[in-house]
């Protein structure tokens, strides 16, 4: 049986999996150790580390929204696949370039750190070790979620 997915709500659903999923596997199992230590180091050891670990993210993502558009015959066309990945593959940089400065609060802290504790999450990201590694999982995964919405659009 080949029947098709042509609710957008459930090529979202299909989408967010598979882009959660890969995301999880790319950002723990494929990230190579020394890019995960260099990723947030200022200059162009640390731009460059994020950069190898954002493209390996970016491939896996890419072939588990692949395997679920083909098998699960999704209809996501190659371009929105490619700007859903877009989307995931540029946030996913900016808040791994901000890896060990979560807790900082000096002006001299990247951007994205600054704006979270400008939303009151100072006391937080200063006082609990684990904070840093939640604020920037849960940046990952709303920004999966547009992703997933971007693909699965008519």
């Amino acid at each position: 049986m080949n029947s098709t997915v042509t609710s957008a709500a459930a090529r979202f659903a299909a989408a967010y999996a598979a882009l959660t999923a890969a995301h999880e596997v790319g950002d723990y199992l494929v990230q190579r150790d020394a890019d995960a230590t260099a990723k947030g180091r200022p200059g162009p050891e640390g731009a460059a580390a994020c950069r190898r670990h954002v493209l390996s993210y970016t491939a896996t993502q890419g072939a588990a929204l692949w395997a679920a558009n083909r098998y699960l015959n999704l209809r996501i066309t190659p371009a929105r696949a490619a700007a859903a990945l877009l989307v995931s593959a540029a946030t996913h940089y900016a808040a791994d370039r901000c890896a060990g400065h979560w807790a900082e609060t000096g002006d001299d802290a990247p951007f994205l750190v600054r704006a979270v504790h400008a939303c009151g999450k100072s006391t937080w990201l200063t006082r609990d070790p684990a904070a840093g590694a939640l604020v920037d999982q849960a940046w990952h995964k709303g920004w999966i979620a547009l992703a997933a919405a971007v693909a699965a659009r008519d």
